[in-house]
This record gives C-alpha cells, sequence and structure tokens, in this order.
C-alpha cells in the first residue's frame, strides 16, 4: 500500500522524494514538485529555503486555489559538489495554518561520465511530425558497463541505444529519442533514465528538452453578451529573455477592419498582418518576458463592426528561472 502522508500540506504533494541517479558533473538538473490542492481552501506559501547553495527552488504561484494545480520548480547544479549529495528544500505554508513540508533531492554527481551533447534537446518545432535527437553516453571507468534498460518520463517520447565503442576504460553509447507526432504544444521539459549493470552508474539521468509549436487559435468576431470565455493562446513555457511567436486567426462573418488592440505591453505585443476590410485577419502575438512567473493576459481586438464587436482572447505562459 502507499505510504500516507502526515500532514494536510505534505498531502498536496504526489510525491516528496526526486533522486536524478548518477549524472556528469557540471550538467545543470531540473525538476517540478506538483503540489494539488484538493483542500476547499486557498493554501498559500509563505517561503522556501534549502540547506545546500547547489540547489535552487521556487513556488511556480505563491497562493494555489482550491481544485489547482501549481509546483515547485528545483534546479541542482551538479558542479557544485561531488558525488553523492542529499539536499533538504523547506516549503513552509502559512495558509489555511502554519505547516512546512520537506522535499528531498539527490544526484551522484561524477566525472567519470560524459554526455556530449548534454541534453537531448529537440529545439523548436512544428506539432504533427516525429523527430529523433541523439547524444553520446560515455563511461569512462569501467569498460565492462553494459546498458539494460532505458525509461522516458513522459510517455510521448521512445528511446532507442547503439553501442559505439567498447574499450579497456571507456564504453560509449548513442542514445537517441523520438517524439510522438500527438506530443503537446508548449514548452516542456523530461528525464531519460539509463539504468546499467554497474552499481556505480546504476541510474542516469539525461535530461531532454523541445518546443512545440501550438496550432493558431481561431476566436471569431463579434463576441456577444454572455458567450463563453474567451480563447487562450498558450504560449508555453520559457525562460525569462527568451522570444516566443503564435498566430492568432479571426474570422468575420463578412469583412471586418481591425481598429485598435490592447492589453499589450513591453513583454507581451501583437502585431496585425494587414490593415485592410477582410473576412480573415492574421496576428502575430510575441511574448518576451523580463521576469519569471505565470503570465496570463487579456488582449481586446476592436473592430469597425459597430458597439459591442471586440474580439477577446487571453495570452498565458509559464515563465521558469
Amino acid at each position: 500500500m502507499p505510504a500516507q502522508a502526515d500532514t494536510w500540506a505534505e498531502a498536496l504533494f504526489d510525491n516528496v522524494v526526486r533522486d536524478f541517479g548518477a549524472a556528469p558533473r557540471g550538467s545543470v538538473l531540473t525538476h517540478h514538485f506538483r503540489i494539488a490542492n484538493r483542500t476547499k481552501t486557498p493554501v498559500r506559501i509563505s517561503s522556501i529555503r534549502v540547506s545546500c547553495g547547489c540547489v535552487s527552488a521556487q513556488a511556480i504561484e505563491g497562493v494555489i486555489a482550491p481544485g489547482k494545480d501549481s509546483a515547485i520548480l528545483i534546479t541542482m547544479d551538479t558542479r557544485r559538489f561531488q558525488n553523492s549529495k542529499t539536499v533538504t528544500v523547506y516549503v513552509q505554508f502559512d495558509q489555511p495554518h502554519f505547516e512546512e513540508v520537506r522535499l528531498y533531492v539527490q544526484a551522484n554527481s561524477r566525472d567519470d561520465i560524459a554526455v556530449l551533447p548534454e541534453s537531448l534537446a529537440f529545439g523548436k518545432i512544428k506539432r504533427g511530425v516525429a523527430p529523433v535527437v541523439a547524444t553520446t553516453l560515455s563511461f569512462l571507468s569501467n569498460g565492462q558497463v553494459e546498458i539494460n534498460k532505458l525509461r522516458c518520463d513522459s510517455n510521448y517520447v521512445t528511446l532507442a541505444v547503439k553501442e559505439l565503442r567498447r574499450g579497456p576504460g571507456e564504453v560509449a553509447y548513442q542514445l537517441s529519442a523520438r517524439l510522438r507526432p500527438d506530443a503537446p504544444p508548449g514548452k516542456w521539459y523530461s528525464d531519460v533514465w539509463v539504468f546499467t549493470n554497474d552499481a556505480n552508474f546504476a541510474k542516469v539521468c539525461v535530461p531532454l528538452t523541445v518546443e512545440i509549436e501550438a496550432p493558431a487559435a481561431r476566436p471569431k468576431p463579434p463576441i456577444k453578451p454572455g458567450a463563453p470565455a474567451p480563447p487562450t493562446v498558450s504560449m508555453g513555457m520559457l525562460r525569462p529573455g527568451d522570444t516566443i511567436e503564435r498566430k492568432v486567426i479571426l474570422r468575420g462573418a463578412s469583412p471586418f477592419r481591425i481598429t485598435s488592440i490592447s492589453g499589450t505591453d513591453e513583454e507581451v505585443r501583437v502585431r496585425e498582418t494587414t490593415g485592410h476590410l477582410r473576412h480573415v485577419h492574421v496576428l502575430t502575438v510575441t511574448l518576451r518576458p523580463a521576469n519569471s512567473g505565470l503570465i496570463n493576459r487579456t488582449l481586446r481586438i476592436r473592430t469597425d463592426q459597430g458597439k459591442g464587436n471586440e474580439i477577446e482572447f487571453q495570452a498565458k505562459a509559464q515563465v521558469i528561472p
């Protein structure tokens, strides 16, 4: 039977331990500890601290409403320690009342593992394709190491491995990952796990990243009173200083002209491709955030179709440190 949480705060977390296994010294490891508020009241994170400077931790959202999810983002820098290290992350809540949860992050930072490139990075791709990326994983102290199993945290990734060379003090493998064409849009992160027959490298973590472009949203003017909530344009997940664009297609029953756009600022901009009277207008939404956190911006498009004919949609993104 699964272990029961001791407190209401621990029950918010799916798990409280992340073991990255063996990792090349110099790699930066990340993990999201998911928080699900299954209570009937909002919960608030008042502070987070760590037991070692090799780990940083940040709450994606400080206040989590009932029925909503959030996460604690953990980053572990293996350059700042060697061999096995376990770090405690202390998460304090002050609503609905005080409680503290301890999260544990551990890794084995080793100089005798090499991953080149350092991650399985797909880059920016369009949804519906099935690209393949590869990296070389080398074990530098034991020529008898064998990989006996592969696993990815995401079901949208299939893995393969091929031995490249084997010598007295080195074994090298090519590790490849293929993305399923139905993978969801957005910028997301996962981990690939390599299991071997050597206790020193029993489990090796290789980060995986991908940014999948979302299909264009298609809000239709005019918006009538009592209509459903405005559509959402998902900008995915990115870091401060990154730039991402999405296309939004506006369709009208009759030709119309866009007269103004509001809700933009230095971080969120909207550009119209034409200024003419036509049935279809294509907008380009550009996001370049300055700081981490959740971005949820309401954008309003005013047309020449008379009073009450505004087009409204939301641009959402998660900006991580």
